[in-house]
């Protein structure tokens, strides 16, 4: 004879079991992570004309241009001064650290007043071997930075001074790139154009008074800036 087992009822069906799995983080975002500060990354605003390092400082992080333009200066040992660079929106800069250059071998100064990230050099190797996307990011960066430097020189080696203007003042004025051109730049020197393209301030002041007689640029653009007008292409298509 059998004896009955007292005691309670077995539930039917299985009892839930609590997900105790640890959480996976969000995706690494680039973006978000050149928008704020945090460890070894911290944001400084400048004004117009302020120097963010000289060529002959250390050479310790890298920067990251959130908002406004920047300019890159070389001065050789006779003092002789040229413009290798106008920076934009978005740009790397000071990358040279991350290859054991101890010096800056430029100066950078801004050309509007600017939002810059700076990230140490330490900071920027970490993320670069630990986060693929920014790591696209920034290649992509460089890729971009040695085609136009590659261009530049063709066109340094080939053009007319007058050409090389005209280049400089689309670029400047972004046609030719993704997104909508900004006709109307920023006040720009004819010094700065001149140390741009190679040549000097009078040569640069002909052409631009050629350009405004007909009608490819504009002095008189919104909050004083200098308006390019599309039709400049016809200086570096004509033979």
């Amino acid at each position: 004879m059998q004896t009955k087992r007292h005691g309670r009822k077995p539930r039917s069906g299985s009892a839930a079991v609590p997900n105790t799995a640890p959480s996976q983080p969000p995706p690494f975002d680039p973006a978000a992570f050149l928008a704020k500060v945090g460890e070894g990354r911290s944001l400084v605003d400048y004004q117009k004309d302020k120097i963010v390092f000289a060529q002959g400082d250390s050479a310790d992080a890298v920067f990251y241009l959130r908002k406004g333009k920047v300019k890159l200066t070389v001065v050789s040992s006779h003092g002789k001064e040229a413009v290798v660079a106008i920076l934009d929106q978005d740009a790397f800069f000071g990358e040279g650290c991350l290859i054991a250059q101890p010096l800056r071998m430029a100066t950078a100064t801004t050309l509007t007043p600017c939002s810059i990230l700076r990230l140490e050099k330490t900071a920027m190797v970490h993320v670069l071997h630990a986060e693929p996307a920014f790591a696209e990011r920034f290649i992509t960066h460089l890729l971009a930075r040695n085609i136009r430097i590659e261009e530049d020189l063709v066109d340094q080696l080939f053009n007319s001074a007058e050409k090389r203007l005209a280049r400089v003042l689309l670029l400047l004025a972004n046609f030719g790139k993704e997104g909508k051109p900004e006709p109307v730049i920023s006040q720009i020197s004819q010094e700065t154009l001149a140390d741009m393209i190679g040549t000097t301030r009078s040569r640069v002041n002909f052409f631009m008074n050629k350009f405004r007689k007909l009608g490819f640029v504009d002095y008189n653009g919104y909050n004083g800036g200098l308006e390019v007008n599309s039709s400049l292409l016809n200086v570096i298509l004509h033979d």
